[in-house]
């Protein structure tokens, strides 16, 4: 039998995989060293949240804290460690980094898995251009830990030491999509008829949003991160809904997202302290979601409070299990796991 279609706990199935649980093992003890040499210190988030995030697209696990007498209090497990980590930021804390376990709905694949570990961290008082170091050198150090040299996915190779390249939105949608992408920014139909035109359809009534979204991963992403790392920066504003915006042109954001082999491994943000921006981008959100879904997350009051309170801040949040199936070469996110998640139709 096939070490595929054997449970992921009998001997075979695990000896196939247990040189890159290894080599996650001295990936995680290299990023942690190198966190508290920068003068870092680790947190231990919490996951039970009262609101696991506020994206509408972004799908949690519910449960419940039962009280002695049975009362029940709806709680949820978190889909990242952000809420948690900027009330720290609120309460005087300058440098963290949390190796945090995260739960999100709907997500599985070769690349998603519904339990994951995110990596995330935050330097206050620094901008943007600190933490993308930071994210570079991650990528340095997980294949100096693995014992490669290129982080490999499906084929495509990409050397984290070499210069990456930083390419704003509206240049990739120009590059890759052949879409000018500027004067679509608050248009709808017009960046759909676009899109059309660029070889991607989208449902009728579909959100800017969607399209967006469509056209990125369609023609965009993969061509991301190949042969060196990129740095997608500048999303407009409506995609970055914990961002804040660009002092020179507030309709983008200081956000990024880190490719590698056409796989996106982080996302950054130079954080939003304006808390009433936050409350009305979350309520939208959550009406987004509410019509796709029929559902949507309570606002975390406390976080919204927070945000007003901490210091100028940018912060990361990188799927570390991504990272380390690139370093490692691995076939799929759940070689890198030490103990999948059962789900349906997978051993």
């Amino acid at each position: 039998m096939s070490p595929d279609s054997l449970p992921w706990w009998s001997p075979e199935a695990h000896a196939r995989k247990r040189g890159h649980l290894a080599a996650r093992g001295r990936i995680k003890a290299q990023i942690r060293a190198w966190f508290e040499g920068e003068g870092f210190t680790e947190t231990e988030c919490g996951q039970l949240q009262r609101s696991p995030g506020n994206e509408a697209h972004l799908h949690a696990f519910e449960t419940a804290y039962v009280a002695e007498n049975g009362a029940r209090t709806p709680l949820y497990l978190h889909t990242s460690p952000e809420f948690a980590m900027k009330k720290l930021l609120a309460a005087g804390e300058t440098r963290i980094f949390d190796f945090a376990r995260a739960f999100r709905n709907r997500e599985t694949g070769g690349r998603h898995a519904p339990e994951f570990t995110m990596l995330e961290w935050y330097r206050a008082g620094e901008g943007i251009e600190a933490v993308m170091a930071d994210a570079a050198k991650l990528a340095c150090l997980s294949v100096e830990a693995a014992g490669t040299r290129a982080l490999v996915w499906k084929g495509a190779a990409c050397d984290p030491f070499a210069e990456p390249e930083y390419l704003t939105l509206v240049e990739a949608f120009a590059r890759h999509a052949g879409i000018d992408l500027e004067p679509v920014l608050t248009d709808g139909a017009g960046l759909a008829s676009a899109a059309r035109k660029a070889g991607i359809e989208t449902p009728a009534g579909a959100s800017w949003t969607d399209v967006f979204s469509a056209v990125l991963v369609t023609l965009i992403e993969p061509k991301l991160g190949q042969g060196r790392l990129t740095f997608l920066h500048r999303y407009p504003v409506s995609e970055a809904a914990l961002s804040r915006p660009a002092p020179d042109d507030p309709r983008f954001a200081e956000r990024f997202e880190l490719y590698a082999c056409g796989v996106e491994l982080a996302n950054g943000y130079r954080e939003l302290t304006d808390a009433a921006l936050l409350r009305a981008r979350q309520e939208q959100e959550m009406a987004l979601k509410q019509a796709v879904y029929g559902e949507r997350y309570p606002l975390d009051e406390d976080f919204i409070a927070a945000v007003a309170a901490m210091p100028e801040a940018s912060g990361v949040a990188l799927g570390f299990d991504r990272l380390v199936m690139l370093a490692t070469g691995a076939r799929e996110i759940s070689d890198v796991l030490w103990t999948p998640v059962p789900l349906e139709g997978r051993p």
